[in-house]
């Protein structure tokens, strides 16, 4: 049954339903896979194999639902009815909602299992995933450096082999990045296209989505995450036709500018510039325009603009993590850098807040309108390597320089969350290093399946699914 360790999703699904093999078999080996490699790897904070085993046996032969008996992993951070649900923060340590949110649910009416519950920072803040709580998860590619975060434990373990999709969030890049990290496909769908209920009302700066290992897949669990939920304060209006139907249409002859250029002015390494130029290279054969242009950025300030409304979007987390558990945290249930940021936070006026959403709200529109002229923009994830495990994490004696080390590392992805329009990181080969190289591919607003086709694209032309770290 190792044999389903790296089949896609679909593949698996189809498997089951044909009924050349059996869910229960699927889950059994997908269970010993993470088992034999949590040591190694710390991928997930919470498995019940009782439980996952008893939703398998339910699932017969010729099970219509389009992924029935699939595992799959959701991250820390999103309530699933029973499982564990801490953030990885020691202040929810034990907690169990007696709920799932929507998206959950919507998994497993597809026919998913969850088979476990993943790792990530202290409350999604870091892009590296060592919360000291549970521990660091490893890259798969090399145990010394990061998965990337802040859904690195989901990355780690699609990466591994040990589920063929996990769901995570993207506040700043917490998809793109493990992502790249890892050599997988990971898109942040447009804002309000997966709806954040019951529990969280509207973000102007998270989405959910899932890291797979083919486009296809990422489209056909988009086709399953996306739409109105009741309730919903607003909502990214349906698509045409499915996502998984316009991978079969050819885009066209698109315009895309490509650029290395980031709000911070800093110079990428090599690998990220050589995989820009080979990607742009490769789109050309596929004939596409590409031209070297950039978008209009934020000023020198715009980190700070940023921070002061993700800062909030974080001390929320934490209130929500204190009314959860009926009291306030104590002084050592928080990192300092979840502290440092929380209290910042909530020294920040209401005014501040607006003010600071105001700003991000019109420079998006300056940043939008530069997609009147181009299809795709194509950019770097990172502007440096997997960072080391140790370097960087939630307990620094400088909280201020740990956050803004987070954007040095991977200054490209936050920008489009700001904006609101759908990004995905498609991998790009591997470097000297023996570590994955990525490119990020931004769309217009609302424009999920222009990128699905222009990554199925890449996909075909220098497929990625065979080169696997194990």
């Amino acid at each position: 049954m190792d044999s389903l360790a790296f089949a896609s999703a679909t593949e698996t699904a189809a498997r089951i339903r044909s009924g050349e093999i059996g869910a229960m078999e699927a889950t059994e080996a997908c269970l010993a896979r993470i088992q034999r490699a949590q040591p190694r790897l710390n991928a997930f904070v919470d498995v019940d194999a009782e439980r996952t085993l008893t939703a398998a046996a339910a699932v017969r032969p010729g099970d219509p639902r389009p992924f029935a008996g699939v595992p799959i992993a959701i991250k820390a951070n999103t309530p699933v009815a029973g499982h564990a649900l801490d953030s990885a923060s020691a202040l929810l340590a034990g907690f169990r909602p007696p709920h799932s949110a929507y998206l959950v649910r919507r998994l497993e009416e597809a026919g998913f299992i969850v088979a476990g519950i993943t790792n990530m920072p202290e409350f999604g803040i870091l892009p590296t995933t060592e919360p000291r709580t549970h521990g660091a998860t490893r890259n798969p590619w090399n145990p010394e450096r990061t998965p990337g975060g802040s859904s690195g434990g989901a990355a780690a373990a699609v990466a591994a082999g040990l589920v063929p999709v996990a769901q995570g969030n993207d506040g700043g890049g917490s998809l793109r990045i493990p992502a790249a990290c890892c050599g997988l496909v990971g898109l942040k769908p447009s804002r309000g296209r997966v709806s954040r209920g019951p529990d969280a009302g509207d973000s102007f700066l998270v989405s959910d989505s899932v890291l797979t290992r083919s486009v296809a897949d990422t489209a056909l669990l988009l086709d399953v995450l996306a739409g109105y939920e009741a309730g919903d304060a607003t909502w990214a209006p349906r698509p045409a036709e499915p996502y998984a139907a316009a991978l079969a249409r050819h885009p066209g002859r698109l315009r895309i500018a490509a650029s290395l250029e980031n709000p911070l002015g800093l110079e990428p390494v090599p690998e990220s510039i050589e995989a820009v130029r080979a990607t742009a290279a490769c789109l050309e054969a596929l004939g596409h325009s590409v031209e070297e242009v950039a978008p209009p950025q934020p000023d020198a300030g715009g980190l700070d603009v940023f921070l002061r409304v993700f800062g909030p979007a974080v001390a929320s987390g934490v209130a929500l993590g204190e009314q959860r558990a009926g009291r306030a945290a104590t002084d050592d249930e928080l990192e300092p850098l979840t502290r440092w940021v929380a209290e910042r936070a909530a020294a920040l006026p209401s005014t501040g807040y607006l003010a600071a959403l105001g700003q991000l709200q019109a420079l998006a529109r300056v940043v939008i309108a530069f997609f009147a002229t181009y299809d795709l923009l194509l950019t770097p994830v990172l502007a440096m390597r997997p960072l080391a495990i140790g370097e960087l994490h939630g307990c620094g004696e400088d909280p201020d320089a740990d956050l803004r080390r987070s954007g040095t590392f991977a200054p490209y992805t936050p920008l489009w969350n700001a904006t609101g329009q759908p990004a995905i990181s498609v991998p790009a080969g591997l470097a000297e290093d023996g570590l994955p190289t990525a490119v990020q591919l931004v769309g217009r607003p609302l424009a999920e399946e222009t990128l699905l086709q222009v990554a199925a694209q890449l996909e075909v032309a220098r497929p990625w699914a065979g080169v696997r770290p194990l």
